[in-house]
Formats: structure tokens, sequence, C-alpha cells
């Protein structure tokens, strides 16, 4: 039987989004119960249909894969702490003073750029805000304590450990890629940077949804450790500065995730139980889990951005929400 509530509500976001195609995938104790994709791939007379091979851009669920390469440099003792200055690794203390890497794991580093220039919204770890900078600023850690891009590591690490050959950073498209819809938004580029650092990396959503299994079985596939344990603790556990204010978002290694009390509006349901994790991309493609119930959840579109009238926050919650309602009703 399908699970149709699910089902029902992520095909209402697909109604409302400006995209032409998506999917779902339900994980329940490691078994798929729910998979399904409607549409088509792009705007063209004869696109092909979505369907489990077609690749999804991941927009900012991509840094899931970037927090990982800073958890695997932590792990082999490349950067000592979490809490070490930015500046120990690239210098520039003067500019960022006492931005640390866990500032930048959990968006309360308070850079940004304006005018080619860094400059500073507020003072680190007291606030929080989005701001790809922190990318930029991590990569370029990343390859001088290891040596390695992001890319290079989450290729040896990640897909070639756990197999996998349909998520990766591309610079250019194939007939599997769907096409994004993003109404020349100021805010998409594309790129044929393939080093980790950029917004150009495209997944199955069955690929998603083993990346969110590992995650969930603590780096574990079929019973065997396949990725470290410490390594996926750090990822997923709770490591925003106790100085920001508690009714801002709650972060482990960029993974959104359920604080034991919930202030204020995040992009994680308030129905959700604490520890369950999220990541979100502008996309409207999301990968959830919830520990507790022993659920991956995933959704994916093509819709770059939010059309006029669009609530996503509360369209995420419904999707969390649905989820995790149908399973405990």
């Amino acid at each position: 039987m399908k699970l149709q509530t699910i089902l029902a509500q992520v095909k209402k976001t697909f109604s409302e989004l400006d995209c032409t195609g998506g999917g779902v995938i339900i994980n329940k104790h490691g078994q798929t119960v729910l998979e399904e994709y409607f549409g088509v791939q792009g705007q063209q007379k004869g696109e092909k249909k979505v369907g489990p091979h077609t690749l999804f851009h991941l927009a900012s669920v991509r840094k899931s894969y970037v927090g990982f390469a800073v958890a695997y440099a932590i792990y082999h003792n490349c950067i000592a702490s979490i809490d070490d200055k930015l500046s120990d690794y690239l210098g520039n203390e003067e500019i960022f003073g006492n931005v640390s890497i866990r500032h930048l794991l959990t968006h309360t580093h308070g850079l940004r750029w304006q005018n080619e220039k860094i400059i500073r919204e507020f003072k680190a770890g007291c606030n929080w805000a989005y701001r790809d900078i922190n990318i930029d600023l991590l990569a370029k850690v990343i390859i001088k304590v290891t040596g390695k891009t992001i890319a290079e590591i989450v290729d040896e690490q990640i897909f070639q450990i756990l197999s996998f050959t349909e998520t990766n950073w591309f610079s250019e498209k194939t007939e599997q890629h769907i096409e994004v819809i993003h109404n020349d938004s100021p805010f998409w580029y594309e790129s044929d940077v393939c080093d980790g650092s950029k917004m150009n990396m495209y997944c199955s959503l069955r690929e998603l949804a083993k990346w969110g299994q590992v995650h969930l079985d603590k780096g574990k596939i079929h019973g065997k450790q396949m990725i470290p344990e410490e390594i996926i603790q750090l990822l997923t556990t709770i490591q925003s500065p106790d100085s920001k204010p508690k009714n801002l978002p709650t972060n482990g290694f960029f993974w959104f995730i359920q604080p034991q009390q919930r202030e204020g509006i995040t992009e994680i349901s308030p129905l959700l139980p604490r520890g369950s994790f999220q990541l979100l991309g502008y996309t409207s493609v999301a990968l959830l889990v919830i520990p507790e119930e022993n659920i991956v959840a995933v959704r994916g579109f093509n819709s770059f951005g939010s059309p006029e009238g669009f609530d996503y926050i509360k369209d995420i919650h419904d999707f969390g929400s649905t989820v995790y309602q149908y399973f405990n009703n």
C-alpha cells in the first residue's frame, strides 16, 4: 500500500512550485516503503520522465558533504579542534577575529562578501545568518590541512566506499540531469569547478536516501562499519555555540538539528522529536532523518527558489509533520 498522505503532500508542493518534475522516497527501518516519481526532466517537448536515475540539483544539501570533509580532517587530526580559530589556518586575524571552525559550520560566523571583500555582520557566535562564504573558507582550510580538495576526500571516503555512482559535482550535464527552473534568479549560477566548493552537485534521490540511511545507521551498511561512527557523530549532533540565541536554527556540521527545547521558527517541523536532523536546498530538495522512528525521508524538485505566495517554511514543516504523523497514527 502506498503512503498516500505523504505522496499527496509532496504532490501538493509539486503543483505549487514552478517545476516540471519531482519525486519522494521514504525508508522505514532501512526498507523503502515509498518511492514515487512524477513529471518530466525539463521544459522542452519530449523531455524524459523523471525516474530513479534522474539527477537532481542538490543546492545546499551538498553542504553535508562539505561538513563530512571537515569531520574527516578533524578525525585524522589535520584540524586539531572544531574551536580552532580560522586565522590559525588562513591568517588575516584582523579580518577573521575570533571566528572558529565551529562558527563556519553552524552559520554563526558573522562574515559575508561585500564588493569582493570580506566584512563582518555581527560578532561570531552571537547571531545566525546563512551565507555561502563559509563554504569558500572551509574549502581553503581543507586543502591546506589535508592536501586534498573536498571532492577528492568525498570521492575516496564516500563514493568509492559506499559505491555511489549517481552523486557528484558536475561540469557538464547529461541526459540524466534534470533542468533547473531558475527564472533568471540572481542567486543562480553554474560552475565547471568540481573541487567540491561550488553549487554544481547533483544526485539521484535513491543515493540521497542512502546517504541519509548511512547517517541514521551511524556509518554502518548491513551491520558493517563503512564510515567511522565518530565522524557521523560529529556531523549529526548539535555543534552550535551556546552563545547563539535559542530562537535561531541549531546545527551540527551544517545539518539542521532538532534541539530538546524548541523556540522560534526554524526549518525543522516543531512536531519532530529531539535529535531529528535535516538538510534543505534552494531547489526544494530535502533530506530528513528521524532517528527516534528509524525514518529517512527524501523529496526532490527542480524549482530554484519559491514562487510568489509560496510559504517555504510552512511547506517544509508540512513535509516533516506529514511523514512523522503517518507513522504515529
